[in-house]
């Protein structure tokens, strides 16, 4: 990738040359074209394409409406959602005739990021609230999605000339949640706020199980106890494995409610109820695909085009059904991210 852009560039240094010898236009490059707009929602891209930086460095313009020859490296992190993500961009990127270098599953959020920015790959999926929260330590989430994935783009583009597609429809950020068949014996919780008089009426059943970062981070349980005026008992509060918070919720040993992520297809498959953030504390996690400056700079325009529907598809209903399959049912997530492209008519195109 990176030798064949030195080579074309040289090339044409070398046609405008010869051009302006003979008297003749000076030749425009082909990544000179702008990108078009994604169709996903209210959010666009519109005004990244071709953005400098303030000290004149700037990013890559959008280019060939073209993927064919094109050579990408495809990475992601080590969940499920994220493997079915990484071989939807596998899937769609060669149908549409790049080369594509499978690099997905590279571990944590931390290792993907660190491939990125080093080059190692070109492309994955990221959450515009991880960004917000991890990359660039906010503190307080934006609550409108439009407004929040703006602003990680922009900064993004600016500080580091990674470009953020058009963001995807689902949302995966924290929730709590618990047994459906339990609602009774709980109350009948619908949203946070109703945990309050559960916490001081009866403490004994307002127990709670999470994973390692939840008790300790700014969008996790402190932050959550808060603002919503009611504390868990700490020792009502137990640690597990993440995997395990989703049984042992639905077996309600040791607790009643469990630390869920709203996309889980867990939460469906072991029958649990995810209780409404009515006061919108948790910040909005929703995907966008990732391109580096050089790969943009090349394929800005068809990346765009490509992926602006595959985002559009994957709904909150859409992405908790393809978790399902490969969480709870042992599909393969490479077979569930091709029947979600084939089935949407997302390739061929």
């Amino acid at each position: 990738m990176r030798y064949r852009t030195k080579t074309i560039l040289a090339l044409l240094a070398l046609l405008t040359l010869l051009a302006a010898a003979c008297g003749g236009e000076p030749l425009e490059s082909e990544g000179d074209g702008e990108a078009a707009a994604p169709a996903t929602g209210d959010a666009t891209a519109t005004g990244t394409a071709g953005t400098g930086t303030a000290d004149g460095g700037g990013a890559a313009e959008a280019g060939t409406e073209s993927l064919d020859g094109a050579e990408i490296t495809v990475g992601s992190k080590d969940f499920d959602e994220q493997l079915i993500l990484g071989y939807i961009s596998k899937v769609a990127l060669e149908d549409a005739g790049a080369t594509v270098i499978d690099q997905i599953n590279l571990g944590g959020t931390d290792a993907a990021r660190a491939a990125l920015l080093s080059g190692e790959i070109d492309t994955y999926w990221e959450y515009n609230g991880t960004a917000w929260i991890s990359f660039m330590e906010q503190e307080d989430p934006i609550p409108d999605r439009i407004e929040q994935y703006e602003v990680v783009r922009d900064a993004e583009l600016e500080e580091h000339q990674l470009h953020w597609l058009a963001p995807a429809e689902f949302n995966n950020t924290y929730g709590l949640a618990y047994l459906t068949a339990a609602a009774d014996d709980l109350g009948n919780p619908e949203t946070l706020s109703d945990l309050g008089p559960l916490t001081e009426e009866s403490p004994d059943l307002a127990t709670l199980c999470v994973e390692s970062e939840f008790p300790a981070r700014n969008d996790g349980l402190p932050g959550m106890e808060q603002l919503y005026g009611y504390e868990f008992p700490p020792e009502n509060v137990t640690v597990l494995d993440t995997g395990v918070v989703y049984t042992a919720t639905a077996d309600r040993d040791p607790c009643n409610f469990g630390e869920v992520f709203t996309t889980d297809g867990r939460i469906a498959a072991l029958e649990l109820t995810v209780l409404e953030d009515d006061k919108g504390f948790f910040p909005l996690y929703n995907p966008s695909p990732i391109f580096t400056d050089e790969v943009y700079g090349q394929y800005g325009a068809a990346l765009e085009e490509l992926f602006a529907p595959i985002s559009e598809a994957l709904t909150q209903d859409a992405m908790t059904e393809l978790n399902k399959r490969v969480s709870a049912d042992g599909e393969r997530p490479e077979a569930v991210a091709q029947d979600f492209l084939e089935s949407n008519d997302l390739l061929g195109a």
